[in-house]
């Protein structure tokens, strides 16, 4: 198999119940356990919001790394390292205008803007969302020798999705980065 591992190889590979049983596995706390026995669509849909956050559509997290914004950078953009770092297949065009596939094909979209070492955009989506709904991603990469912030602003997402975005940001890619960039 190619360094890039494709959807569509996976799934002659893998069933489409095997797939969404692997997503309920990873997703499984998102519904404190209540995940099991729904696709993972109904399950984020029906993840309840808090009140305090029920009408937020941005947010904004800061992650520390032992990285260079380089190393960070192509984390972000090579299919095979964000598939290692993720723990999950993607597919990632590292071009502007290139499309993605990540975490099994359950968010997609495309690059924005690419500046190399300094930041990437993109218009994001995960696949629950209502057809053509899509928000913005911004990942700016700040050296501070040794390290790099990564600045993360997410914005125009649907109300009741923060709590689930800034989990999930903290969750698959704060941490796990963390861990890989070691």
């Amino acid at each position: 198999m190619s360094e890039r591992t494709s959807l569509s190889t996976l799934s002659h590979a893998t069933t489409r119940r095997q797939m969404i049983a692997g997503v309920a596995v990873a997703f499984g706390s998102l519904a404190g356990g209540h995940i099991w026995g729904k696709t993972q669509q109904q399950a984020m849909k029906e993840m309840p919001s808090t009140a305090a956050n029920a009408k937020r559509t941005s947010l904004h997290l800061e992650f520390e790394y032992k990285a260079s914004p380089q190393h960070i950078y192509e984390a972000l953009l090579d299919s095979r390292q964000f598939a290692t770092f993720s723990g999950m297949p993607a597919e990632i065009d590292p071009k502007e205008g290139g499309a993605f596939s990540m975490f099994g094909g359950m968010i997609v979209g495309r690059n924005v803007e690419l500046v190399p070492n300094q930041r990437v955009v993109q218009a994001w989506r995960p696949t629950h969302w209502d057809p053509g709904v899509y928000s913005i991603v911004r990942f700016e990469l700040k050296p501070r020798d040794p390290e790099t912030m990564l600045v993360l602003d997410h914005t125009g997402f649907p109300e009741g999705e923060f709590d689930h975005l800034e989990w999930g940001w903290n969750n698959h890619y704060g941490e796990p980065l963390k861990k890989f960039l070691v």
